[in-house]
């Protein structure tokens, strides 16, 4: 049995006093076994779906000098904990035996501060080097030297949500009928994420996520010379920012059906990458998230922080297959955009 005091940095007087006994904040018991698993040095996936090495890499990157409350790390896997049950509070309050208060207190305090490390973890090349180790990367995948410019590949994922009770709950309905939010990233040759862009409703289609976004907005990404990768789902463009898609279907000429399989063996790691991330948090994106619907961006942004810090640890989990969905949409946006196809041709 283990005591954490509270400690109030403005506490009266009488406080200070050597006969005054302070009142005890909680009784922790690690004896509970998802606590024991974790100090005992025990395989922490199936408890909190990553390996000790990201657990102890997300702790570093957290604010651990919290003088108050249950400690820096229980809150961090009372996070975790509530992220691989399913983003269920009910069921962490069960498990810890803590007041479900308490429960939705820390997992939204623990959440930002992740959020906020998101700069730190989820980043552009940083120097021409992480650049060309990049490029280079997306011409071993693709398989052929045309893509060595290449410096992303970007695509969008629906997060399932319960969806606000109001008459613009309809707009988070996307065209497979279940309500969602959008989550646009771009990610390396290795399906790390560089860059992020969440919280669009469902109903918006994956190229007006991407010209409403900063990416497209700011046109600082990616550099003279490079370009992102995308699916059917994009327009072909030069301006105001190179996006390389594949040639429509039904494709004409050998050249073009070469490019095509070059183009998708090195656009593919988007799709791996988001696998990936749906496949440790399962219960996340493979059913509507119990939070309100303007909490869900947050939570997902930390399951993306969270994704880069396992990479980095070199916890890797097999992604399921999905579908490669390149639905066509009409390319509307207030930027005049210059269509890239000739670039590509």
């Amino acid at each position: 049995m283990g005591c954490i005091p509270i400690q109030r940095p403005h506490a009266p007087e009488y406080t200070q006093s050597p006969y005054y006994v302070r009142p005890l904040y909680c009784r922790i018991n690690l004896s509970v076994p998802v606590l024991e698993t974790f100090f005992n040095n025990e395989d922490t996936r199936p408890d909190f779906r990553l390996s000790r090495e990201s657990v102890t890499a997300l702790m570093n990157l957290l604010n651990q000098d919290r003088r108050h409350g249950w400690g820096a790390p229980i809150e961090a896997l009372m996070f975790l904990f509530w992220l691989a049950s399913g983003a269920a509070y009910r069921v962490v309050f069960r498990v810890f035996a803590i007041p479900r208060s308490i429960v939705h207190r820390i997992v939204h305090r623990v959440t930002e501060e992740v959020v906020a490390t998101r700069h730190q973890v989820i980043h552009l090349p940083q120097t021409p080097e992480d650049l060309d180790s990049m490029s280079s990367g997306f011409a071993q995948l693709a398989g052929h030297r045309a893509f060595v410019k290449a410096a992303g590949a970007i695509d969008c994922c629906h997060v399932h949500i319960k969806p606000p009770s109001s008459p613009d709950g309809q707009c988070y309905r996307n065209r497979e009928l279940f309500p969602s939010i959008v989550l646009q990233a771009v990610c390396d040759h290795q399906g790390c994420f560089v860059h992020t862009h969440v919280g669009w409703p469902g109903l918006v289609h994956d190229s007006r996520v991407l010209c409403h976004s900063p990416l497209y907005q700011q046109a600082r990404y990616p550099p003279p010379g490079h370009f992102i990768l995308a699916d059917g789902g994009y327009p072909c463009l030069q301006h105001p920012l190179l996006l390389i898609t594949p040639y429509k279907r039904p494709v004409h000429g050998v050249g073009a059906q070469r490019f095509n399989a070059h183009h998708s063996r090195a656009c593919s790691v988007i799709e791996r990458a988001f696998g990936m991330m749906k496949t440790r948090f399962r219960v996340i994106f493979l059913q509507a998230l119990e939070v309100h619907h303007t909490f869900v961006p947050h939570v997902i942004t930390a399951c993306a922080v969270l994704h880069n810090i396992c990479i980095s640890a070199g916890d890797i989990v097999a992604p399921d297959e999905e579908p490669e969905d390149d639905a066509q949409d009409e390319w509307e946006t207030g930027v005049e955009a210059l269509s890239g196809a000739h670039w590509r041709d």
